[in-house]
């Protein structure tokens, strides 16, 4: 009796292994592309300026596409922002970049070179308009920049696409009735108040460089209010992807003071080249959207990353290797 308990006990073990090899071979399955080792080689990351959320998302995918892929060297570069990020996908420069939709369409109505070649990886967060000023200030709406020493953001930069948009709109000429001047978030907040009196920055909320500037000066918010983006709207082209949002009195609680702020958003995403191997891209997809609990510890915006919105790439086309990465997971 005691070998038929045995040879009992034996099979009942078998089948439990058995089981357990299955769940682990689905697993891996799931978490390993095609099953494939993972990808080697290089590939270049274009992101932004120093002090922006696309520099430090870049930085904190790079560790996570490294631990994902360990044979794969992933190089970072700083860049001016959304417009030379999609210019260099575009021409072969980057292999992958974080772009805001805007720029992208932007790119493709122009017909600029490579243009019909941009894919896209997954969306990723919103970006949101900031305006600033310091308290005293007597700028109370964006019309009041006129006559002002304007911060407008870097040649090439989203920035300085949104806000040539946005005081256009308010019927004022960024080249004559402002004095523009060519910061972005890594030079203007140190420049407010002394030979600046405003400065656009459009970014994730919050932005280091705002939070930094914040804890050791007095700022305020401008708002931009929905009737300029409806004026933005009627221009066409890219600028429907601008939408009009309230920044959260939560984004920056020592500005704030307990209030949102009426402004404008536009969505971010991670594009990459139609050329580019689509196996690659499988991984890094999934490394995005698996690392968004982690990235989003040290930046806020990224906990937005979601695999139900992530497909909706628009205005472009969904790169081969990120449409097997969402089938995949399709429930």
């Amino acid at each position: 009796m005691s070998n038929v308990v045995s040879r009992l006990a034996g099979r009942r073990a078998l089948r439990a292994a058995a089981a357990g090899a299955v769940a682990l071979g689905l697993l891996l399955w799931w978490l390993l592309p095609l099953g494939d080792a993972p990808p080697s080689g290089t590939m270049t990351l274009s992101t932004g300026t120093r002090a922006g959320v696309y520099q430090k998302y870049g930085a904190l995918l790079r560790a996570e596409l490294d631990e994902d892929m360990p044979d794969l060297k992933v190089r970072l570069l700083t860049s001016a922002g959304s417009q030379q990020n999609v210019k260099r996908v575009a021409t072969g420069q980057a292999d992958f970049a974080i772009a805001a939709a805007d720029a992208v369409e932007t790119y493709r109505l122009l017909g600029l070179p490579g243009a019909e070649s941009l894919r896209g990886v997954a969306r990723l967060y919103d970006d949101y308009v900031q305006l600033v000023v310091v308290p005293g200030s007597d700028v109370r709406s964006v019309a009041d920049l006129r006559g002002k020493r304007v911060a407008i953001g870097p040649p090439n930069s989203g920035v300085r696409l949104i806000a040539d948009r946005v005081l256009r709109a308010a019927g004022i000429d960024p080249e004559k009735d402002i004095s523009p001047q060519a910061d972005g978030i890594d030079t203007g907040p140190e420049r407010l108040g002394k030979d600046l009196d405003a400065f656009f920055w459009s970014g994730g909320l919050p932005t280091d460089g705002l939070n930094t500037l914040a804890e050791r000066s007095a700022l305020r918010f401008v708002p931009i209010e929905d009737e300029l983006v409806t004026k933005l709207h009627r221009q066409g082209g890219a600028t429907r992807y601008y939408r009009a949002r309230n920044m959260p009195e939560s984004a920056y609680p020592v500005i704030q003071n307990g209030t949102s702020v009426p402004t404008m958003a536009v969505s971010n995403v991670l594009i990459t080249r139609a050329d580019l191997d689509p196996r690659l891209v499988e991984w890094v997809t999934r490394t995005v959207l698996q690392s968004r609990d982690g990235i989003g510890r040290h930046v806020h915006s990224a906990q937005l990353v979601d695999l139900r919105t992530a497909i909706y790439t628009d205005p472009l086309a969904l790169h081969e290797g990120a449409r097997r990465y969402y089938r995949s997971v399709k429930p």
